[in-house]
């Protein structure tokens, strides 16, 4: 067996090992830490005897013990079980909020890192000038704004003064759609999706910014760029064809790790925004007491991560020769 793939092979087995940790955590934090999800669905004149049957009815007469091993295997099979308040099968549920959130998140997150990434190198060839600067400040200021404060702003401005863009959900209400497709392929829905994609990418737009630049101004040290200058290359070319590659593995991994993240959705903006995404999803899961979803909202976005690491991993073994796969 090759390195490469007992490399591989112990990263999924890590992979599998902190999924069912998680799920185990998550599992006992919401039985602990949340109050008793039936209180919503019990109302006045019911009998103790009618009260043990709906709890019953959702397994939780049963021992933690017990709870939990059943908890495991629905995992394993793919069931996560009924939503309390929904009334509803959770991954229904999950599958629909999930595509709501990365057709928002996937597109902001293309346009932070597709600005982001080239113009960290650019300003990397400028450094010291006004427009390093300037793209520094700018980059940190939206990093740093509160996105519940941009997206307002953004509201204020082009939704309530300018009457330019649609200030909530995806579509203009009523509509019907008879397929997730016919639902986003229209120019109303793309309508909708400008402002908060853009609050997204505004934000996301440091850090690749930031990591290309600094990670361009150690490479520019390194002797095969005084090797191709030596040779009369021209700098863009030295630029973007020899420094920005070898600067990308940074950038490569904190992708990642944004896409990951994407999954659970920018909570923020989808409450500003009111958009039915996963994020949103997750904060009314937990008010409402609602264990079968929120712990696979939360174990869907542990998912994403590892799975995104993981991917991570394999295209370092790709695009730098020199990691080890001890």
């Amino acid at each position: 067996m090759s390195s490469r793939r007992s490399y591989l092979i112990r990263r999924v087995l890590h992979g599998f090992m902190a999924l069912f940790i998680i799920a185990t955590l998550l599992f006992f934090l919401f039985r602990l830490g949340l109050p008793d999800p039936t209180a919503a669905l019990i109302t006045e004149g019911l009998t103790p005897e009618e009260r043990e049957r709906i709890r019953a009815s959702f397994g939780l007469d049963r021992p933690i013990w017990e709870q939990y091993f059943i908890y495991l295997a629905n995992i394993v099979q793919g069931d996560f079980g009924y939503s309390f308040h929904y009334r509803a099968p959770v991954a229904d549920i999950i599958w629909e909020r999930l595509a709501n959130t990365m057709i928002l998140m996937l597109p902001a997150i293309v346009l932070a890192y597709g600005i982001g990434a080239p113009l960290g190198a650019w300003l990397s060839w400028r450094r010291g000038s006004r427009a390093d600067t300037s793209g520094i400040f700018v980059g940190l200021m939206f990093r740093s704004a509160p996105m519940f404060w941009t997206g307002m702003i953004a509201i204020l401005i082009f939704g309530i003064g300018l009457g330019w863009l649609p200030t909530s959900g995806m579509r203009t209400l009523p509509y019907e759609a008879s397929g997730f497709l016919d639902k986003i392929f229209t120019l109303d829905f793309l309508h909708h999706l400008i402002l908060p994609a853009l609050v997204v990418a505004l934000y996301y737009l440091g850090s690749p910014l930031l990591i290309m630049r600094n990670t361009m101004l150690e490479v520019y040290g390194e002797d095969f760029i005084e090797m191709a200058r030596a040779k009369g290359l021209p700098e863009r070319r030295i630029l973007y064809a020899h420094a920005a590659r070898n600067a990308l593995l940074p950038v490569v991994t904190q992708l990642a790790v944004t896409i990951g993240l994407a999954a659970g959705g920018q909570v923020v903006v989808e409450v500003v925004f009111s958009w039915p995404g996963l994020g949103r999803e997750i904060l009314n899961s937990v008010r409402t007491s609602d264990f079968p979803l929120a712990q696979a909202s939360f174990l869907v976005m542990a998912a994403f991560v590892i799975t995104l690491n993981l991917l991570v991993d394999i295209l370092y073994t790709m695009l730098d020769p020199r990691v080890s796969f001890k």
